[in-house]
C-alpha cells in the first residue's frame, strides 16, 4: 500500500521557473518536495536558450567576417560545427547531464524526487506508487513540449525538433524547417551560416507572424541574403522519408522539396492530461492553467511558466515564480501585468519588441499612431555600415499619450529594446520621452528620431 509523505510544498516541474520557486521556498525554511521527469532546469539551458545562442553567437561571428571586405581588410573563415557542438556540450551542458543543478537544488534544502508528478486531488501529487500530501499546496510547472503538426506521413519519419538541432554533433547537408516562428528562424539562420542548404516552409504569409509585419519583412530579408529559401503563404501536404533524407510535397505547390534533414518549428503546447489535473477541477484538454495575478490556478495550488499560456519565455517564468514564492510565503508584492511583455529573436539582425503590435492595438478598438524608422538612417547605423539593417517602430496610445508597443530590430536590437521596455511598462508620456537626452552615436538614439515620426 502507498503511504502518504507530508511536505509544505511540492512543485511538479523543474524548469527555470519551478526551480526557482522550489528553491527560494526551500531557502526559507520550508519542506519543498521538486518533482522532475527530465533535467532539473529543463528546457532553456539544455534544449533552448542557452544552446541555441552559442550557435547564434557562432554563425554572427561568421557573418562579421564576411563583412570585413567592406570595412577593413580582407578575412577567410572555414567554419567547423564541431567547435560549436563541442562548447554546447562541454559548457552549456555537461554533456546533459543535471548533476550540478540537482546539487544546488538539494544544496538550498529541497527534496529531489525524479518521476513524472500527477495530481490527486487538492494538495496531494503521486510518483510512481509515492504519494506527497502538500500542507500549504502545489506548484505545477511543466513547461510544454513542441506543437507536431497533423502532416500525413510525418509521425513515422525521424524528424528532428530543437532538441535533436541543440544536440547535433554534425550539421546535415540541407534541411527543411517547418516553422517561420522564432525557433525556426533562429536555427535556419545558423545552419545556414555553416553552409547548410535550408528551406524554410510557414503557413502565413510572413514570417514572425505574432509579430510586426516590417519583422517578418526584415527576418525574410536576412535569411534569404544567408541562403536561406524562404517559402511562406504554404504548408506540408505530406511528408516522406526513404532512409536517407526527407520529401516534402507542398499544398497547393507541385514542388517537392528534398532535404537530409527536416526540422518541426511549428510552436509548443501545454499537456494537461498526464497532470491529471481534473482531479483539482481543470480542464485536461485545455491549452493552458489559468492564473489569477498571484499565480493561483486554485485553492491551495500555483502555476508558473509557459504552462499557464502567458508565454513560452524563461523571463516570464522567472517573473511569475517570483510573485508565486511570494504569495506562498504570505509577502505583500504586485500582481502580474504583462502589458509590457518584451521578446526577442535572436536572428542577426535582433528583432526586439515589447507590448502590443499595431495591429493588436487597432484590434482593441485603441486610437494609435506609428512610426517606423530605419537604424541605418541613423548617426550611429551609417558608421556601422555592413550588418546594419533594422527599424525602431513605435506604437502610441494617442489618447493618452504613452506608447503601448515597440519594436527594435538591428544590431543588438534585444538589447535597445530595454528603453522601450522602461517606457511601455511604466507608461511614460511621449512628451517626456521626447524631451530625454540621448547618447550620440548610439543605436538607440533612433528612438528619439522615431518619438518625432509619430503619425
Amino acid at each position: 500500500m502507498s503511504a502518504y509523505e507530508q511536505a509544505d510544498v511540492v512543485v511538479v516541474g523543474l524548469g527555470p521557473g519551478g526551480e526557482y520557486v522550489a528553491g527560494t521556498l526551500a531557502e526559507a525554511g520550508l519542506d519543498v518536495v521538486g518533482v522532475e521527469s527530465g533535467l532539473v532546469g529543463g528546457e532553456c539551458p539544455y534544449w533552448a536558450c542557452v544552446p541555441s545562442k552559442m550557435m547564434i553567437r557562432a554563425g554572427n561571428l561568421l557573418a562579421e567576417a564576411g563583412r570585413v571586405p567592406a570595412l577593413s581588410g580582407e578575412a577567410v573563415v572555414t567554419p567547423d560545427w564541431a567547435r560549436v557542438a563541442g562548447r554546447i556540450r562541454d559548457e552549456a551542458t555537461d554533456d546533459w547531464n543535471d548533476q550540478v543543478a540537482a546539487d544546488r537544488f538539494t544544496a538550498k534544502g529541497g527534496r529531489l524526487v525524479r518521476g513524472r508528478g500527477r495530481l490527486a486531488g487538492p494538495h496531494r501529487v503521486t510518483v510512481g506508487d509515492r504519494i506527497f500530501e502538500a500542507r500549504r499546496g502545489v506548484v505545477l510547472a511543466t513547461g510544454t513540449r513542441p506543437r507536431i503538426p497533423p502532416v500525413p506521413g510525418l509521425g513515422g519519419t525521424p524528424y528532428w525538433t530543437n532538441r535533436d538541432a541543440m544536440a547535433a554533433k554534425e550539421l546535415p547537408a540541407s534541411m527543411v524547417v517547418l516553422g517561420g516562428g522564432a525557433i525556426g528562424v533562429e536555427l535556419a539562420q545558423v545552419f545556414a551560416r555553416f553552409k547548410c542548404a535550408v528551406t524554410v516552409v510557414e503557413g502565413q504569409d510572413r514570417l514572425l507572424s505574432q509579430e510586426e509585419p516590417e519583422a517578418g519583412e526584415l527576418a525574410a530579408q536576412a535569411l534569404r541574403a544567408d541562403g536561406v529559401t524562404v517559402l511562406t503563404g504554404t504548408r506540408a501536404r505530406q511528408v516522406s522519408h526513404d532512409g536517407s533524407g526527407f520529401t516534402v510535397r507542398l499544398e497547393g505547390d507541385e514542388r517537392l522539396l528534398s532535404a537530409e534533414r527536416l526540422l518541426v518549428a511549428t510552436g509548443r503546447e501545454a499537456d494537461l492530461t498526464p497532470l491529471a489535473v481534473e482531479t483539482v477541477g481543470l480542464d485536461p484538454a485545455a491549452g493552458a492553467v489559468p492564473t489569477d495575478g498571484l499565480m493561483r490556478a486554485g485553492e491551495g495550488l500555483w502555476a508558473v511558466g509557459d504552462i499557464t499560456g502567458r508565454g513560452a519565455f524563461t523571463h516570464v517564468s522567472m517573473y511569475q515564480a517570483e510573485i508565486a514564492v511570494r504569495d506562498i510565503l504570505g509577502q505583500p508584492g504586485p500582481a502580474a501585468d504583462y502589458r509590457a511583455l518584451p521578446r526577442v529573436t535572436f536572428t542577426d539582425p535582433e528583432i526586439g519588441a515589447v507590448g502590443l503590435t499595431e495591429l493588436q492595438a487597432r484590434e482593441r478598438g485603441l486610437r494609435v499612431r506609428t512610426s517606423v524608422v530605419s537604424v541605418a538612417s541613423s548617426t550611429r547605423g551609417w558608421i556601422h555600415g555592413a550588418g546594419n539593417e533594422g527599424f525602431i517602430k513605435l506604437v502610441e496610445d494617442a489618447d493618452r499619450g504613452v506608447l503601448i508597443g515597440a519594436t527594435s530590430a538591428g544590431p543588438m536590437g534585444g538589447e535597445v529594446l530595454y528603453g522601450l521596455n522602461v517606457a511601455v511598462h511604466a507608461e511614460v508620456p511621449v512628451d517626456r520621452l521626447r524631451h530625454m537626452i540621448y547618447t550620440y552615436p548610439t543605436f538607440h538614439r533612433t528612438i528619439e528620431a522615431a518619438l518625432g515620426a509619430l503619425r
